[in-house]
């Protein structure tokens, strides 16, 4: 998607500078001073950052200019957070905040909607996230994060699983330069096992020892999904006699499968 786009959101990707760490130290300190010239210098000098970063998401049908935008956000949120006291490089402290500023995009688009007492606690078990990456330099468990919200560990692991967007069955997990593994191959398929196969011809045989009437009845009921009260006003007769048809039918059938 990115690779025959040379322009997104007016920026010329092809000319994109890229700062060495000597000058990123250098643009860091004067940004702590308050100087705004040297922010912009990080900010467009660091943009291949969010450009990597966005292509992990193009095969969402989002708009590039939109997740672009977005990244450029997350960077920014990195840019004026970063600690240059801290033994860390900023790609490493800045590609999980510009994933998770694109991540917050994709749960507040997302067509499913979750209620805003589980929402509030995933935004703020993400924040939380983000404030130990920073304090840790590692990605913190669910654990210290549920410790930091007093929260118990379950709350938080089910606040976070129902803010994530939905995955296509179609969306590669992984490539070896072959033919590609999807998603939908790593998902077992219930309805085609060989019991299953076997149970339906055992049904099938028992349905064949019942009458006409009674073969019916079960069809309607168990097949169609009609009520007693229904298959006794098709069939023309009481739903007492449905009933007890229904009943001998399902017995006679237990005793030959």
């Amino acid at each position: 998607m990115l690779a025959n786009k040379v322009e997104i959101c007016g920026v010329n990707t092809s000319k994109l500078p890229v700062l060495t760490n000597a000058k990123m130290r250098e643009l860091f300190a004067k940004v702590k001073m308050g100087d705004r010239k040297s922010r912009e210098d990080l900010i467009s000098g660091n943009l291949r950052l969010v450009l990597s970063v966005i292509q992990r998401f193009s095969n969402r049908g989002e708009y590039v200019d939109d997740l672009f935008q977005v990244g450029c956000v997350g960077l920014m949120k990195a840019i004026d957070n970063f600690d240059l006291g801290q033994n860390v490089r900023f790609s490493t402290y800045a590609v999980p905040m510009i994933i998770g500023e694109i991540r917050r995009y994709l749960r507040d688009n997302n067509p499913i909607r979750v209620s805003r007492s589980l929402r509030d606690v995933a935004y703020k078990a993400l924040q939380v996230r983000d404030t130990l990456v920073n304090r840790f330099s590692r990605e913190p468990s669910i654990n210290e994060i549920a410790e930091e919200l007093k929260l118990p560990c379950e709350e938080v692991v089910y606040a976070l699983d129902a803010i994530q967007e939905p995955i296509s069955l179609f969306e590669p997990i992984y490539h070896d330069g072959g033919d590609p593994i999807y998603v939908m191959d790593q998902i077992s398929d219930d309805k085609n096992l060989d019991s299953n196969w076997l149970e339906g011809i055992s049904i099938r045989e028992a349905m064949s020892k019942l009458t006409e009437r009674e073969r019916l009845i079960l069809t309607l009921r168990f097949y169609e999904g009609k009520t007693q009260m229904e298959v006794a006003e098709e069939i023309g007769i009481s739903q007492a006699q449905v009933s007890r048809l229904e009943k001998a039918a399902l017995s006679r059938m237990k005793k030959h499968m």
